[in-house]
């Protein structure tokens, strides 16, 4: 079994626009609802793909209403902690070449009751599991620190920690040494201060984030492919996709492809970015299973001369964690 914790789900809403004129009236092509947060992102996968998966959420007000329904809807396994304040609505504007707009609310506001009651909902999961997944953004009210509590937890509980956010939580997270953290280019060049723009950037900015706690990277970028960096060294791999649909949910349906495997390293972060192209290739984030014939090169002896294809500036350091743009 895997635990999912989303402390701060929404529901996305996403629209199909031939195009996107600020300041005018766009009309959409289609749109649709889906239950969100990247914990919730990560357990869908994990559930399309039939892996023993729970996922542990707030829900508050109406549209918390709305995200249990839709919970309901998928057959996935989920714990429900209330809360008194309404959870997000997001909004992903959709182009034909796959450009994607996002807008994130920032959430509601736990109190002490309902943060403490979070805690005990993710502690009386943990027996029997085999990872921990903490991910996405912190709902006001909660500190920075909270993903590390929970590393903590599960080191104590000897549950392997997964952690897949951004800013401050990120990295505050790093000091209780997870087993895993899942950047994507952004937020590995906010999380070290550097810009990669070569792969072997990317390894060097990934071993500094093992040196200040992290067992292993699984760095996704995109066009790129993803690094993995653990104590065996440094892997590279990709799986290139024809048509990119939209962006959104792919990295979490790649981190839901490397815990979900059961093979080697190697064969997790196969399964990752197999999962990962799965996932471009389709307008929503509810995941359908990943076929085995995706084509996957995988490779320890990486080319760090190889420029990244969308390679940006780092962008500057953020100095709190709560509200920020994560899903």
């Amino acid at each position: 079994m895997i635990v999912t914790v989303t402390a701060n789900p929404s529901v996305d809403r996403t629209v199909l626009l031939d195009d996107l004129v600020l300041g005018a009236v766009n009309r959409g092509r289609r749109s649709w609802s889906e239950p969100s947060g990247k914990g919730v992102n990560v357990a869908l996968a994990l559930h399309a793909h039939g892996v023993p998966v729970r996922a542990v959420v707030t829900a508050g007000g109406p549209v918390g209403a709305q995200l249990r329904q839709m919970l309901d809807g998928t057959g996935l396994d989920a714990v429900v902690v209330p809360i008194a304040a309404d959870i997000r609505s997001n909004i992903s504007l959709t182009q034909p070449d796959g450009t994607v707009t996002k807008v994130n609310e920032p959430g509601p506001r736990l109190d002490a009751d309902e943060l403490g009651a979070l805690l005990a909902a993710v502690a009386g999961e943990l027996t029997g599991a085999r990872w921990l997944v903490c991910a996405g953004s912190l709902p006001g009210g909660v500190s920075a620190d909270f993903y590390g509590e929970l590393v903590a937890l599960g080191e104590q509980r000897g549950v392997p920690v997964a952690v897949d956010t951004s800013g401050s939580a990120l990295a505050e997270s790093l000091s209780a040494r997870p087993a895993l953290v899942k950047p994507n280019l952004t937020e590995l060049a906010e999380l070290t201060g550097t810009t990669p723009t070569t792969l072997g950037e990317v390894v060097e900015a990934a071993q500094e984030v093992r040196r200040r706690g992290a067992r292993a990277v699984l760095a996704s970028l995109g066009a790129d492919g993803a690094v993995l960096v653990d104590a065996e060294g440094a892997l590279w791999g990709e799986a290139p996709v024809k048509t990119v649909v939209s962006t959104v949910g792919a990295g979490d349906a790649m981190l839901a492809g490397y815990l979900g495997s059961r093979g080697d390293r190697v064969g997790a972060l196969g399964a990752a970015l197999r999962w990962g192209a799965a996932a471009v290739g389709l307008e929503g984030t509810l995941l359908v299973p990943a076929t085995a014939a995706a084509e996957v090169t995988i490779t320890d002896a990486v080319d760090t001369a190889r420029p990244l294809r969308h390679a940006e500036p780092a962008p500057a350091p953020r100095t709190s964690g709560l509200g920020d743009d994560r899903p």
